[in-house]
C-alpha cells in the first residue's frame, strides 16, 4: 500500500485472517506481511490472498471470500484510493507448516467469539 494511507496495517492483516476463517473454519492461522511504499505513481492498496487448495475452495468459496474481503477491507482504508484484490491458490508443490523451538510459543488463530 502506498504510504500515504494512514491506516493501521496490522489491524487489516489480523481481519483479513478473521474473514478467511469465517468462510472455512479449518484455515486457522494466516500468516501476513503489510508493506508500505514511499515512492509510488497513484495512491493505492494492493492485497494478494493465497490460499492452499482444497475440494470445497472452489468458484462459489472463492467468490464469496473475495467479496467479503473487499467490502469488509474498505472500510478501514481512510481515504480513497485505487483498491486491487487477489486470491490465489499455492501450486501441488507447496509447503507451509511450523518450525518450533524449544522454549518459545507461536500464537495461534482464536476465534473472537469463542473468548
Amino acid at each position: 500500500y502506498t504510504d500515504d494511507l494512514d491506516l493501521d496495517a496490522g489491524l487489516i492483516l489480523s481481519l483479513v485472517e478473521t474473514i478467511i476463517n469465517e468462510h472455512d473454519a479449518n484455515a486457522h492461522e494466516c500468516k501476513g506481511r503489510a508493506y508500505p511504499i514511499s515512492v509510488f505513481h497513484r495512491t493505492h492498496f494492493k492485497v494478494t490472498v493465497t490460499l492452499l487448495n482444497r475440494s470445497h475452495r472452489d468458484q462459489a468459496f472463492t467468490r464469496a471470500l473475495m467479496d467479503d474481503l473487499e467490502a469488509r477491507i474498505k472500510v478501514e482504508l481512510p481515504r480513497s484510493c485505487f483498491f486491487s484484490l487477489l486470491i490465489e491458490y499455492s501450486p501441488d508443490y507447496y509447503v507451509t507448516n511450523e518450525h518450533l523451538v524449544s522454549g518459545d510459543d507461536l500464537p495461534r488463530y482464536t476465534n473472537q467469539k469463542d473468548r
